[in-house]
């Protein structure tokens, strides 16, 4: 929903009623995942995405027909024992769409909520989705508050100690309990959309290359700092995508930032009196992903550099570098898409192999390299 939430939000404040599909479940090769939504306004007008375009007819007649009738609906698209459904996946996957009417009335927590993800904010929304008399009912979880109510206190309760783990780790999926939220039973099921702050990116080198991947990180939904020691270059006019420009030594402003395990780090200064310190700190760091840019020669003199320094080789071995795929980049915009290429591979255990090369599902799970007989073919020596 955070795609969407500032037409959704205009809507709700002009008192205009709309439809919201939220993608709740989803099997095999789904081109969106839970949590994706889409909706339907009384005039019409949908924004949003379910299926990347597969289903989006269907949801569409779906959500006119909620708002019609005020009942929320829950569906599955997708293919199964072989047969299509009347709308399916063309990509052979299967999505379940919770489809339900947003009114004053209905959901007089959704000006919260919308404003608490527009400033970024971690909450949780909780949705009866089936199993129960309450069926969209919903229970807003913050840090700090609980608002609204799926229909008892004892399933209130149970659903927000769940919600809050789910925040915790960023995740966003079903739960399932009985009526008055015992554990252990699936009486009654209740979507939970965790909504997190931007994970944080970090750029550091104000040079050309950087421009370029501070807008791929902002593009992937990051929030991107850019930091370099120079004052005469790290200035926001020169980056202006960036959410933050910083002018300190690397190392020293990395020490105090807030480094987490979603936190990706990109060193683009290639510079050993500046790249040398801040990996040394950025190896000691949660950070999903550290690249450091430089050629290979480079890369062997960071390593003993490093090594010198005291630097594990269990911490080496989390440094990509040199930084990026081979794509054949040329360009500081090509070289950005390969960069941001290694970091959705890393993030998904993708193997940033061609996909006609490979055999194994497109969407979802760990990729496992697997060559088909085009490429087997291509292997044998003639």
């Amino acid at each position: 929903m955070r795609d969407i939430v500032g037409q959704l939000q205009s809507w709700f404040e002009d008192g205009t009623a709309f439809a919201l599909a939220t993608v709740t479940r989803t099997w095999e090769s789904s081109p969106r995942p839970p949590g994706a939504a889409m909706a339907v306004s009384t005039s019409g007008e949908a924004v949003g995405s379910v299926s990347g375009g597969c289903v989006e007819g269907a949801v569409y007649e779906l959500g006119k027909q909620v708002l019609a009738t005020g009942e929320p609906v829950s569906v599955v698209y997708g293919v199964a024992d072989g047969d299509a459904f009347a709308a399916g996946l063309t990509c052979g996957g299967t999505i379940e769409v919770f489809i339900e009417p947003v009114t004053r009335e209905t959901f007089p927590e959704f000006l919260r909520v919308a404003q608490a993800v527009e400033d970024c904010q971690a909450l949780s929304v909780a949705t009866v989705t089936g199993g129960s008399s309450n069926v969209g009912r919903h229970l807003v979880i913050g840090s700090d508050f609980v608002s609204g109510s799926l229909g008892s206190i004892g399933l209130d309760l149970g659903v927000s100690i769940q919600a809050r783990g789910f925040l915790e780790a960023g995740r966003t999926g079903t739960v399932h309990l009985g009526q008055d939220g015992e554990q252990r039973v699936d009486d009654v099921a209740v979507f939970v959309a965790s909504f997190t702050p931007p994970p944080r990116m970090f750029v550091f080198g104000a040079i050309d290359f950087a421009a370029a991947v501070v807008r791929m990180g902002k593009f992937l939904g990051y929030r991107v700092t850019l930091c370099d020691a120079r004052p005469v270059f790290a200035t926001p006019r020169r980056f202006p995508e960036a959410d933050e420009v910083v002018v300190q030594w690397p190392h020293k402003f990395l020490a105090n930032a807030a480094v987490d395990a979603r936190a990706v780090i990109c060193v683009l200064t290639h510079d050993p009196k500046f790249d040398v310190p801040l990996l040394e700190a950025a190896l000691q760091t949660d950070a999903a992903y550290i690249g450091a840019m430089g050629s290979r020669r480079t890369h062997e003199d960071r390593m003993v550099r490093l090594r010198e320094a005291g630097v594990e080789e269990h911490a080496l071995a989390r440094l990509s570098s040199p930084i990026g795929l081979d794509l054949g980049a040329r360009t500081p915009e090509e070289t950005a898409v390969s960069i941001a290429a290694e970091i959705v591979a890393s993030a998904w255990g993708g193997t940033g192999r061609r996909l006609s090369f490979m055999s194994t599902p497109i969407h979802g799970g760990q990729s496992r390299y697997q060559p088909n007989a085009q490429e087997r073919s291509e292997k044998v020596p003639s």
